[in-house]
Formats: C-alpha cells, sequence, structure tokens
C-alpha cells in the first residue's frame, strides 16, 4: 500500500477543468454561480455530470428524490458500496467549489481507477444528492427522514416538490424506495471545501472532520411598553430594545466563555415601531446554536433561559422562546478519521482535525452509516459567494486523500 502511494494519484489539471467546465452552467456576471436545485441550470449540469460517469465506466441511476448515484463494480458480488459525493446545486450566489468538489472528485476517483484497471472489493459509488441548499431532501431522503409533506418542499415560485422531482427523472410518489442502509452502504466519505477559515489559519492542508454540529435555532420575542422617547422617564421604561441588547451580550459571552467547541449567533432582529422618538415595544430576534455535543447545546438552551427570565425581571418586559429547528449531531466514525489522518501522513500532507460547523449531506449518511469527512482549506475563509476559492493544488490534494482512503478502507472493512 505505501510503495504505491506515490504512483497512485488524481489527474489535477483534468479536475480542475471540470470544475470549471461545470462552473460555466449558471454562470453569473460577476463570476458566480447560480444553479438552483430543479431549475433548468440544474437539470443542464446534471446531464453532463452523467456523461462524465459513464465516461469514467459507472453505471448511471436516479432514485426517486432525484439524487444522481454512478456505480463502478467491485469485485465480490453483493458487497455493501463505499460512497462518497455531494451536490451541485448552489445558493442564489454561489461559488464553483462548494459542494461540487466532491462530486467531481469522486468522478475523478472513478477515472483513475478505470485508467489503472483497478476494482476494489467494494462497490464504488459517486452521489449527487439533491437540493442540499435548500430542502436538503435528496440525502433525508436516502436515509429515511424526509419529511412526507409536499407543501413543505414547493418552490418559492410555487412549483410543487412533485413537478421539481419529475423533472430530473424521480417520482415523489415513490419517495419511500430512496431509502438505503448499510448493507447497501458501507461507508460513506465526503470531500468539501471548509467554508470557514481554521485550516488556513493553521495552514495545514487536509482537515480531518470529527463530525458535524447539531443546531438548534429559536425565535425570541421580546414585549416591552412603547411611550415617548422625550417624556419617558428612563426609570419608567420598559424597553424592549434594551432587553434584546442584553440578551445579545449574554448569548454572545456564553459562547465565548462556555467550555468546548460551541458557537453561538444571533444573525437576525426586526424591531417595532422602529421610531426614532418611540420607546421601542417589540423586538423579534433569533438565536442560532451549534456545537459537535448535544449535551451542551442542552446546557446552553438552560443557560440561556435563564438569562431570559433575569432580564425580563430586570428590564418589566415579557419574552416568549419559540425553537424553530433542532439537528442531532452526527459524529464522524473513529476508524474513518483515523484512515483518512494515515494517509495525510503516508502522503506527507499537514493535516487537523476539527468540526464541520455547516451542514452536508453526510451529516444525514452518517445516521445510518459509518461517515468520515475530509476539508480543504478556503482562502479566507469565504463560501456562499462568487469570491469561493480553492487553489487547483489544494482540490487535487484533498482528492488524492479520498483516493487512497478508499483504497485503505476496501481492504478493511
Amino acid at each position: 500500500m505505501i510503495a504505491t502511494l506515490p504512483k497512485l494519484a488524481i489527474n489535477c489539471d483534468r479536475l480542475d477543468r471540470s470544475l470549471a467546465e461545470l462552473a460555466t452552467i449558471g454562470k453569473l456576471p460577476n463570476g458566480g454561480v447560480c444553479r438552483l436545485a430543479f431549475s433548468e441550470e440544474d437539470i443542464q449540469a446534471r446531464q453532463l455530470i452523467k456523461t462524465w460517469m459513464l465516461e469514467a465506466g459507472m453505471s448511471v441511476r436516479s432514485d426517486a428524490v432525484g439524487n444522481i448515484i454512478g456505480t463502478y463494480a467491485g469485485t465480490e458480488s453483493g458487497t455493501a458500496a463505499l460512497a462518497t459525493g455531494s451536490h451541485i446545486d448552489t445558493v442564489p450566489v454561489g461559488g464553483r467549489f462548494d459542494g461540487c468538489l466532491g462530486v467531481l472528485a469522486g468522478i475523478e476517483v472513478a477515472k483513475v481507477f478505470q485508467e489503472s484497471q483497478i476494482r476494489l472489493r467494494h462497490p464504488f459509488e459517486v452521489i449527487v444528492f439533491s437540493d442540499e441548499e435548500n430542502s436538503v431532501i435528496g440525502c433525508k431522503a436516502i436515509a429515511g427522514n424526509a419529511p412526507t409533506d409536499p407543501e413543505r418542499y414547493r418552490r418559492k415560485d410555487g412549483t410543487s416538490i412533485q413537478d421539481c422531482l419529475k423533472n430530473v427523472g424521480g417520482d415523489w410518489d415513490q419517495l419511500h424506495t430512496a431509502k438505503r442502509d448499510q448493507h447497501q452502504i458501507a461507508a460513506f466519505i465526503e470531500l468539501h471545501v471548509e467554508q470557514g477559515g481554521v485550516l488556513e489559519a493553521l495552514d495545514k492542508q487536509i482537515g480531518v472532520v470529527t463530525g458535524i454540529v447539531g443546531q438548534y435555532r429559536f425565535m425570541v420575542t421580546i414585549i416591552g411598553r412603547p411611550n415617548h422617547a422625550g417624556t419617558t422617564p428612563m426609570n419608567m421604561r420598559k424597553d424592549a430594545l434594551v432587553a434584546a441588547s442584553q440578551l445579545v451580550l449574554a448569548i454572545n459571552r456564553l459562547g465565548v466563555e462556555t467550555k468546548g467547541e460551541q458557537v453561538a449567533t444571533v444573525g437576525h432582529m426586526t424591531v417595532s415601531p422602529n421610531a426614532t422618538n418611540v420607546v421601542p415595544a417589540r423586538v423579534d430576534m433569533s438565536i442560532d446554536l451549534r456545537d459537535l455535543s448535544e449535551e451542551n447545546l442542552q446546557y446552553l438552551i438552560a443557560q440561556i433561559e435563564k438569562e431570559c427570565e433575569a432580564i425580563a425581571e430586570s428590564t418589566g418586559t415579557e419574552f416568549t422562546i419559540e425553537q424553530k429547528l433542532h439537528v442531532l449531531p452526527t459524529p464522524a466514525k473513529p476508524e474513518l478519521m483515523e484512515a483518512i489522518a494515515k494517509v495525510c501522513e503516508e502522503l506527507k500532507l499537514s493535516y487537523d482535525y476539527l468540526p464541520s460547523r455547516a451542514g452536508h449531506d453526510a451529516q444525514e449518511i452518517g445516521r445510518f452509516t459509518d461517515m468520515g469527512m475530509i476539508f480543504v482549506p478556503s482562502l479566507n475563509g469565504i463560501s456562499h459567494s462568487q469570491d469561493e476559492y480553492t487553489s487547483p493544488e489544494q482540490c487535487a490534494q484533498g482528492a488524492n486523500v479520498l483516493l487512497h482512503t478508499l483504497l485503505a478502507i476496501d481492504k478493511t472493512l
């Protein structure tokens, strides 16, 4: 295994060309990419991906939710697959790397297998998940966790999920058939750009992901009492914005001072009546909490509730907290983390361990099978932007780690 590492490698130039060609579909004047799920641009990109999979010697199929699954056959029949992949849909103004690198690196791995006449024991799959940037329906359906109310997936323009799936070869009525289990997928490893600045700050080439964080989102409503800003003495006010400001600072303090790797954010706030000469009567604000430890998240929630009670009492305001989202964390499989780290050492690539604080398709797949993730740096930590950038060399390094990790775990699983 070690002797073959310097010889077997992905084609860096070919991977870079495929990233560039895919980015022309939905290209924006500012250099970004708009390729929303189920759009004409998405459909065009899907056809290109299928063509590249076929050229790499893979069989290609789509499931009921439009996930594209390319399979490079293994040598042992009836063996669960080793899978990789990500998504090719983008945010309204995205870049060329988010999601796409994971898909195209997987196809590049298949091309290396084909050119080198290599067959793994396990089948090798590259999965293109549907609608990662919005509903996450693709990975959720494979995990068996997709909500079955079609209205939850209706597009902003009113298009139904039934029509969306029909346009990409799916079938809403057969949603249940997309579900898979560990007897079908033995392990899933996703290569992704970091979408943050940790690796760049640490000057590391590869991130070995320890898991994908859980998330809680809340909306908090604070009710005070509106009154004239000039005639209401300070000690007679019930100022909702003052109360909200105290809560923002408390949340930030908890995020900074609590032992752990949590992040805590207030990213949205509206003030009513939002007038210069009126004491604020109401504030609606969001709270976003993320951590790999569900226990720590529960601790943070309890502390925030205590802060709300204390602030409400001291300011004479009323607090209402409504939970809007709860996503459980998904830890990476230790054996896969170890395999990725060992490959980095053999390839002489520097690495460090870090959690993913953004959601990925791997989060849902990791709920039913072994999951691992490989990160490569993002310039200045930028993603979901026309300015996101990961160099061809960095993309190739991540793809080579993926290639050799697959070769390693094919022998051990």
